[in-house]
C-alpha cells in the first residue's frame, strides 16, 4: 500500500477539518478531522525527519489552524484554509526533505 505523504495529509487535515465543520454545522466534528489527520501527519513526521522535526512542524499545524481564523476576516475563510494548507505543506516538504 502506497503510503500519503505527510504534507498531502497535513494539508488535508486543514481543508478537511474545515470543511466537515462548515458543511456539518459541527464544528467539534471538524476538530475531530483535524485532529486525526494532525496526528497521523505528526507520526509520519517523526518517522521520516524525527522528533524535533515532527515537534516542530506539528507546531506550524497548529499555528496555521489557529491563524486561518485572524486571516479569513481579511481574504475569506476558504482563501485562508487553503493559504495556510499549503504553508504547512511546503513546510512539510522542506523539512522532510531537509532530513533525508
Amino acid at each position: 500500500m502506497a503510503k500519503i505523504p505527510a504534507a498531502a495529509v497535513a494539508a488535508g487535515g486543514l481543508v478537511g477539518g474545515y470543511s466537515v465543520a462548515r458543511f456539518t454545522k459541527k464544528r467539534p466534528l471538524g476538530g475531530v478531522a483535524l485532529a486525526a489527520a494532525g496526528a497521523v501527519a505528526a507520526r509520519q513526521w517523526h518517522q521520516d525527519a524525527g522528533p524535533k522535526a515532527a515537534a516542530g512542524l506539528s507546531a506550524a499545524y497548529v499555528a496555521a489552524f489557529a491563524g486561518s481564523h485572524p486571516l479569513a476576516k481579511k481574504m475569506g475563510a476558504w482563501p485562508a484554509v487553503l493559504t495556510v494548507a499549503a504553508g504547512v505543506a511546503l513546510a512539510s516538504v522542506a523539512v522532510t526533505r531537509r532530513s533525508r
